[in-house]
């Protein structure tokens, strides 16, 4: 199907020479599904497996006061980035599928290598947060039947082979429709037993500690980190390539999908966040389900269902660059399911795969994927970029109260991105001092 809906009546021959630098055909599916699909693929995504890690990345850094400011700001900030971002999926009658194109379109090369670089820095980066979580999981349906399980590494290498699977047999995001039924079962299902478990343990806790830990310094560095992860919580930095997906009117359908996320998602993931953070403390899990007192079997249930949730939600996230290996290496002539294209995906989802998970078990370190992926690309991504668009194309016209408000954006946002990025570093280097390579935390 092509990728791009183009109006030439409306741009100069310039201009549409221009576009083609940036516009291609893709292996993926493109202008077919409905807003209702796309907002609860938001929706089961990003109440993924992640939402475990929360309470002890973003609350515990901040503690309640700050904590809730910090959950607000950014939650309607993302919310109002996505929602502007969205509206530039059109520009002078063209369709832009893919961030990097409409950033090379307005600024040149370089911004498209920039922007391919930060999204598929995320995209990898986060793919690999999902390897580990499926692995965590994994670890801990053994460990509620056997004191001596595996080493993680083992089960980081049985999720790895998973998501392969399923990323294989459903090569694109569009194709996920048929399995969302099953992700919005298992998301709420689990999220539904583990509010009930971990209420009932802040009830019995009465001397749970709220107190912030460390230094002054590690303080400020882990509230820049606690807001990176909140970033990471609300947003992907790939709304145009899930917006492709969509039918026409495509800026419209955006935002209603986007409306659904930003209500319903963010109440459940806001709400997992609060509970496990009041019902443990500062002294809360970095993996939320190693806090629950039980009984038994709603501890598999809840892993189990982490894990298999975790196979369909990390397939939108990583979806954008089996769609630029796809494109590149398929032939699109064919089917996509033609003889000579399942050779190629095998081998291309194989290699991705096969690198992602050794890496991730190499560093299996959640709070530095979270961290540093939500400082140093995100942040451009979500903040940075849009208002830059705007600028770009609204320019001439905007007010001047408009223009300095995304002036502003702009330099706040760069200046926060180094900050955060600084703090994320320095957790790197400090878990490097205290963990070896291939540790079984």
């Amino acid at each position: 199907m092509e990728a791009l809906s183009l109006e030439p009546a409306q741009v100069n021959e310039h201009a549409q020479d221009h576009h083609q630098q940036y516009a291609s055909l893709s292996a993926h599916t493109t202008d077919h599904d409905s807003w209702l699909q796309v907002g609860l693929l938001l929706v089961t995504g990003f109440n993924c497996g992640y939402i475990l890690s929360f309470s002890n990345l973003m609350l515990v850094p901040l503690g309640w006061t700050w904590g809730i400011i910090c959950l607000s700001l950014v939650g309607l900030y993302t919310a109002y980035a996505n929602w502007l971002l969205a509206a530039f999926h059109f520009i002078n009658g063209h369709r832009f599928i893919r961030y990097r194109d409409i950033m090379g379109y307005l600024f040149g090369r370089k911004m498209y290598y920039i922007t391919w670089v930060f999204q598929f820095f995320t995209l990898l980066l986060g793919n690999m947060g999902f390897i580990l979580l499926g692995g965590r999981a994994l670890k801990e349906i053994n460990s509620d039947f056997s004191e001596t399980p595996l080493r993680l590494q083992y089960y980081i290498g049985m999720t790895g082979a998973a998501y392969f699977t399923f990323s294989y047999l459903i090569p694109t995001m569009s194709a996920t429709r048929s399995w969302l039924g099953v992700s919005t079962v298992l998301t709420f299902t689990f999220i539904g037993l583990l509010l009930m478990v971990v209420i009932k343990d802040g009830k019995t806790d009465k001397n749970k500690n709220y107190d912030l830990k460390g230094s002054k310094v590690g303080q400020a560095f882990g509230a820049l980190g606690a807001v990176s992860a909140t970033i990471v919580c609300n947003t992907a930095g790939l709304l145009l390539e899930i917006q492709s997906t969509l039918r026409k009117p495509a800026v419209k359908n955006m935002r209603k999908a986007l409306g659904v996320q930003y209500t319903v998602g963010l109440i459940v993931y806001y709400g997992v966040t609060m509970a496990g953070y009041w019902a443990y403390g500062s002294d809360v899990s970095e993996y939320l389900p190693e806090e629950l007192s039980g009984p038994k079997w709603v501890k598999v249930f809840i892993n189990s269902s982490v894990f298999l949730q975790s196979i369909i939600s990390q397939h939108i996230f990583v979806a954008p660059i089996h769609e630029t290996l796809d494109t590149k290496f398929l032939k699109l002539e064919e089917s996509m399911n033609s003889a000579t294209n399942l050779k190629r995906r095998l081998l291309l989802r194989a290699s991705l795969f096969a690198m992602n998970t050794f890496m991730t078990a190499a560093f299996p370190f959640m709070g530095d994927f979270v961290n540093f992926f939500g400082s140093f690309t995100l942040i451009p991504l979500t903040f940075v970029f849009p208002s830059l668009i705007f600028l770009k194309v609204k320019g001439k016209t905007a007010r001047i109260e408009t223009k300095v408000w995304h002036c502003f954006n702009v330099v706040v946002f760069l200046l926060l991105a180094a900050a955060a990025t600084t703090a994320a570093v320095r957790l790197i280097i400090d878990n490097t001092r205290t963990y070896s390579f291939f540790a079984d935390t």
